[in-house]
C-alpha cells in the first residue's frame, strides 16, 4: 500500500540553518506560551532572539518579509 502522508522533511531542499532552528525553536516556545498575535510574537523574538537579522530589532514587518524569504528558499 502506497504511503499517502509526506515523511519528515521530505519538502525541504536542505538542512535548516542553526539561525533557522534558533528562529523556529523560538517562534515555537512562544505559540506553547499561548502567543496567537502577529505582535505579541515579534515582542517575544526581540525578547529571546534570536536577533532580527542585520541588526534592530524585530518588527512585525520585518518578521513578515523574513518569514517570506525563509519560505521561498525552502
Amino acid at each position: 500500500m502506497q504511503e499517502l502522508y509526506l515523511k519528515v522533511h521530505q519538502t525541504r531542499r536542505r538542512e535548516p540553518t542553526p539561525y533557522e532552528d534558533l528562529l523556529g525553536d523560538t517562534i515555537e516556545r512562544g505559540f506553547a506560551a499561548g502567543i496567537t498575535e502577529l505582535p505579541a510574537l515579534v515582542a517575544h523574538l526581540n525578547r529571546q532572539g534570536p536577533n532580527f537579522p542585520g541588526g534592530g530589532e524585530w518588527t512585525v514587518k520585518g518578521y513578515q518579509a523574513e518569514i517570506a524569504r525563509l519560505a521561498a528558499e525552502c
